[in-house]
Order: structure tokens, then sequence, then C-alpha cells
């Protein structure tokens, strides 16, 4: 793998659809949320963390890899790598998201792709992956049942240290 799974953190968090304020990042809970965030993957990089993980969905994920981003310019060796379930997974998405995502990928230091093409397995491999390859889960939601709540679930019974990020 090339990075110690004792220093890796990966990230899961909600969509725009299931966010109180959906796709209006100026909201001032989205604005509140993404400075939550920040100060999640800032104090995990004081901690020692330096390679966090990203399923490279909308929303959450989104915010996730924009604040591990920032942290490169206080934090030497910080790495970014996307975990993508399937090589079509923006392929459904705006112009505008298809631009933040292509943006964010050129970003990464390494990319790991899940499957080939769509299955219905592949996110929930996606977010497996990225579970086995870490020490520490963040997660942002709102506890209802969902991807997020089994990525959570999964991380419990893989021993993952994990800090929840109320929604």
């Amino acid at each position: 793998m090339g990075y110690d799974i004792s220093g890796s953190c990966s990230f899961t968090g909600h969509r725009p659809e299931k966010l109180p304020w959906r796709y209006d990042e100026r909201d001032e809970r989205c604005v509140e949320l993404k400075t939550r965030i920040y100060d999640t993957v800032h104090a995990v990089a004081e901690a020692g963390f330096r390679h966090f993980i990203c399923g490279m969905a909308k929303g959450c994920d989104t915010y996730f890899a924009e604040a591990v981003l920032e942290l490169r310019d206080e934090f030497e060796n910080v790495t970014l790598e996307a975990a993508i379930p399937c090589e079509t997974q923006a392929d459904g998405w705006s112009e505008e998201d298809k631009e933040r995502y292509r943006y964010l990928l050129h970003q990464c230091d390494s990319c790991t792709l899940v499957s080939r093409e769509y299955t219905p397995e592949c996110m929930l491999r996606r977010n497996r992956y990225m579970v086995d390859s870490s020490s520490l889960l963040i997660a942002a939601y709102d506890g209802k049942p969902g991807g997020t709540t089994q990525t959570i679930n999964y991380a419990k019974k893989q021993g993952l240290q994990i800090i929840e990020i109320r929604i």
C-alpha cells in the first residue's frame, strides 16, 4: 500500500440529497459543518495522521477532500487518496459537480478504483476498502439509516476509532 494504515483516516458522510440544506453550500448550517469538518481533520493531522482516504461522492466527501487539501499548507506529507467506486461515478452529475470532482481527483496523490463498471455492490465495496485501509473513520451524519450508517457499523466491527460529526 505504501503507507501505514495506523496513520490513515477515511471519511463517510451524507450526499447533498440527505442534507437539510441540500445543495445550498452558502446555508449557514453547511458553512458551519464545513468548519467542523476542517477542525476535525486538522486535529487528526495534529495527532499524526497523514494519509486521508475519500470516497469522492458529492456532499460531505467533497467537503472532507477540500479540508484535507487545505492541510497541505500547514502539515508536511499529507496525502489524499481517492477511493472511486466505479469509473462512471460522476457521469450523471451536473457539469459544475463534474468539474469540481475532476479538480479534486487531480489534487489527489493516488486513486484506487474499486470497480470498472457500476454494480449494485460497488459503493459498499468502496466503503469497505476505505475502512479496511484505515485505523480512523470520521463520519458526518444524522443517525438515519443508509450507506453512512452501514459504513460506521462496519468500521465498529473492524475495531476502528470513530469520530462522529453530527449533522
